[in-house]
């Protein structure tokens, strides 16, 4: 049976703390806890079976039997006007319902699996787009350098769409670290000679995405066994990082199943 509060105040600390993770992308890493906001959110976390610390819900959603019962999984209710939830919100159309989850600090690589390599992306929406494409792939580990945005960030979780739940998930790497993961990595190149659909790609790799606008930096470039292109006949300069680890991966993944 979950703890209902009823809360009214805004300087409830419960909920100073809820709103410095939805503002702050990295404040996760101090506080040890991530907001996820959201139906989608909160029920792709239960469905993967991650801990639940608290469920806010406005008072029209609580009467509402769906959300309700969605609210009543977490250990503790805490139940807002909406306008009061709305200072929690970092979007412009707010939900209805979050949750707080324990985040632990300090998973570590995992040699031997497919893996994604995040080199300093920037754009949270990029990076949340590779994980969910990463999820769907079978690519089930990200390894994040130093310098990409905040994995656990309310904009990347929002694009990830639940994908978070599924994938081990470590950030703050350096391109040594890499050395431990004993699979090639593999990185995208306009320079480079073979052709992405012309290869037998390595199984088990770890696919390297390079900065938006410098691309893969040099020092973890060198590390890569396999570089490829990826053919344009539109005769474009460069894809979105998004879009080409799309069509890395799913090369993989068809690869893969092909066998």
């Amino acid at each position: 049976m979950s703890q209902v509060l009823h809360i009214t105040s805004r300087d409830n600390p419960v909920l100073q703390r809820l709103r410095k993770l939805s503002q702050d992308g990295g404040a996760y890493r101090k506080l040890g806890s991530v907001w996820l906001e959201g139906d989608h959110l909160a029920r792709a976390c239960l469905q993967r079976g991650h801990a639940v610390s608290l469920a806010v819900v406005t008072e029209t959603a609580y009467a509402e039997s769906g959300l309700r019962g969605l609210a009543d999984a977490a250990p503790k209710v805490l139940v807002v006007p909406d306008a009061l939830f709305k200072t929690l919100s970092g979007l412009e159309s707010p939900a209805q319902i979050g949750f707080e989850v324990p985040h632990a600090e300090g998973q570590v690589l995992t040699p031997g699996l497919d893996s994604v390599v995040l080199d300093r992306l920037q754009d949270a929406g990029n990076v949340g787009t590779i994980l969910r494409n990463a999820a769907a792939m079978g690519f089930r580990q990200i390894l994040a350098l130093k310098g990409t945005a905040a994995l656990w960030s309310p904009k990347v979780l929002r694009a990830g769409m639940g994908a978070h739940f599924g994938l081990r998930l470590i950030e703050g790497l350096a391109p040594s670290d890499l050395d431990t993961l004993g699979v090639p990595l593999v990185a995208t190149s306009s320079h480079a000679g073979q052709q992405l659909h012309q290869l037998q790609l390595p199984s088990p790799c770890a696919w390297v995405m390079g900065h938006e606008g410098q691309g893969v930096q040099p020092e973890l470039m060198q590390r890569c066994a396999l570089t490829v292109g990826i053919p344009q006949p539109g005769g474009e300069e460069s894809l979105n990082v998004g879009s080409a680890a799309a069509i890395c991966l799913y090369e993989s993944a068809r690869q893969r199943l092909s066998k």
